[in-house]
Formats: structure tokens, C-alpha cells, sequence
């Protein structure tokens, strides 16, 4: 595995300079021949994609989703409208290849980027699928994003208890996608700054080998996030490496923000609705 580096950023903000560190790592896992995960990490958005189709469908379909994505950073206009833009194009994209993609091709995009361009600046999370974002605050991990899963979906009607749902043989079913036949528009939830914070990104190759419990195990080890991701990274691949294993790994510092324990729900705009999710604290 080749060494990480951290990567920094400083955002200049009227209520005091956010200083941002980051690291990611993308790995074929020990099962998979090729690996159909994509990751963008790259200031102002911080995004997994996880792939899936026969041939190289996947490997079309998640590069593509990263691709377009990256041209919103190119071009400063990472927002929801934009994303979707993007997602659009990254549908065409992918439907530009008949020879080796078909219905069943698609990706998942999840992530989050840092809104400057408001009044109130503030974290978005996006997602389609069932990769992840979890947020450490005040020494608590929460899963940000709600997986689109029918596994997710037979928990939430409580036919399913969270550890069962960890073993059951539909774990690999997602409900949405990128893809030729899915809608693009993806769930946001928008969350306030607070300084301290640190999000993790990544595709289920991460969270099939690591409970939720592991991850808060190693971010609470490793304050560094080249040491964090790396650390996260070579445990799934101990532990089986069943998929491909992709994390990113954001540290927030941002001293004029406070330590407010609590998420805010509000809607990223008008055009972004909120999923539902757990406050964030003791």
C-alpha cells in the first residue's frame, strides 16, 4: 500500500479562517479483480463513488460520476443545482457506452462539500446509494447520510434489526443509483460548522469489514488523516477485503465557530431537501 499524505487547505471566512486537512485512499480490496470505486478529494468537495455492473460498467460509471464532479470544482460552482448537472452528464456518460455497460450499470455517489457562497457558511452531505458519510463530534460518530438499500428499507419499517440487517443476504441490494435508468437528484443534509469535526467518507467496502464502533476506534487513535485513513484501510483488508475499499477522512479547524453539539437540519437551499438524522452530541 503506498504511503498517504495529508493535504491541507485554509478558507478565509468572515467569522475566522477554517483550516481543513484531508487524506484518501482508494484499494481493489483482496476479492476483486479490478477495482470500480473512484474518489474525488479535492477541496471544496469530498466525494466516493462505488461502481457496479459487468465487464468495466462500473469502472465507466463511478469514473464518470468523479469526473464530471471534478469539473464543478474546476470551475467554483459546487452548489446542488450544479451536482446534479453533473450527475446528468455523468448518466449520458455512462449511457455512451452500450458495449460494455447495460441497466444494471450505475454507481453510488456520497460525500460533502463546504458552501462558502451563503450567508451562513456550512457543510452539505449528498448521496445516492448506500456509501456513506459519518461525522465525529464531541466524541460521538453519527451516520450522516441514510443508505438506499432494501436492507435500510426493511430496518426503517422494522421488519429488521440493525444487526440483522448486518448479515443479511440482500446487503448488496441498493435502491438507487447513478445510472442510465435511476434518477440523479441525491439526498443533501446540511450541517453547521464546528470546530474539531471530522468526516469520514467511504464506500461499503469499508463498512463491511469495520463497525461503526471500529471507525470512531481508529479516528480517536490517529490524529493525523493519512494515518487515520491508513490505519482504517489495512484493518478491512485484514478483515477480509470482500470489496473495494475507498475512504476519505476531513479534519475541520475552525476556532471562531464554537463546539455547538447539535446538527442543523435546515435545508442546504431551496432545492435541497434534509433526511432525517440523529443529533449529533452526548
Amino acid at each position: 500500500m503506498p504511503e498517504l499524505t495529508t493535504s491541507a487547505h485554509d478558507v478565509p471566512l468572515p467569522a475566522g479562517p477554517i483550516h481543513l486537512r484531508w487524506a484518501a485512499a482508494t484499494d481493489t480490496g483482496r476479492r476483486r479483480e479490478v477495482n470500480q470505486d473512484a474518489v474525488l478529494a479535492r477541496y471544496p468537495l469530498f466525494v466516493v463513488a462505488d461502481g457496479m455492473g459487468g465487464h468495466i460498467g462500473g469502472e465507466i460509471a463511478s469514473a464518470s460520476t468523479v469526473t464530471r464532479l471534478g469539473d464543478l470544482v474546476d470551475h467554483g460552482s459546487v452548489s446542488p443545482k450544479g451536482i446534479e448537472k453533473a450527475l446528468g452528464r455523468a448518466v449520458k456518460d455512462i449511457a455512451s457506452h452500450p458495449e460494455t455497460t447495460d441497466e444494471g450499470t450505475g454507481t453510488t455517489v456520497t460525500g460533502v462539500y463546504l458552501d462558502t457562497a451563503v450567508r451562513d457558511p456550512h457543510w452539505v452531505t449528498l448521496n445516492i446509494g448506500d456509501s456513506r458519510v459519518y461525522l465525529l463530534r464531541a466524541g460521538t460518530l453519527v451516520q450522516i447520510t441514510t443508505d438506499h438499500s432494501v436492507v435500510q428499507e426493511l430496518v426503517a419499517a422494522g421488519r429488521l434489526s440493525p444487526e440483522e440487517a448486518e448479515q443479511h443476504p440482500y446487503g448488496n441490494v441498493i435502491t438507487r443509483a447513478v445510472g442510465p435508468t435511476d434518477s440523479v437528484r441525491p439526498d443533501y443534509v446540511r450541517l453547521d460548522i464546528v470546530d474539531g469535526d471530522r468526516f469520514v467518507v467511504c464506500s461499503d467496502g469499508l463498512t463491511k469489514e469495520l463497525t461503526d464502533f471500529g471507525i470512531q476506534h481508529f479516528l480517536r487513535e490517529h490524529a493525523d488523516p493519512a494515518d487515520a485513513v491508513s490505519a482504517m484501510l489495512e484493518a478491512a483488508l485484514e478483515n477480509g477485503g470482500r470489496d473495494n475499499v475507498t475512504i476519505i477522512v476531513v479534519d475541520v479547524s475552525a476556532p471562531g465557530y464554537g463546539h455547538d453539539d447539535d446538527v442543523d437540519r435546515d435545508d442546504a437551499d431551496d432545492d435541497a431537501p434534509t433526511n432525517p438524522v440523529p443529533v449529533v452530541g452526548p
